[in-house]
């Protein structure tokens, strides 16, 4: 048995009340964000755009 595609906004929120609880409470935590390297110019980078200034 396969249930009905909804075919309006009020079906589908009837739909998703349907679902059990225990189903839609599961939230897992977002990992901690990690600190950004710090920028860093090396010579081979500032080579790459020497003489770019008249560009």
């Amino acid at each position: 048995m396969t249930a009905p595609e909804p075919v309006s906004l009020d079906q589908l929120i009837d739909d998703c009340a349907d679902i059990p609880g225990a189903l839609r409470q599961l939230t897992r935590p977002l990992p901690t964000p990690r600190q950004a390297a710090p920028w860093r110019v090396d010579e081979a980078c500032a080579a790459q755009v020497s003489g770019l200034d008249d560009y």
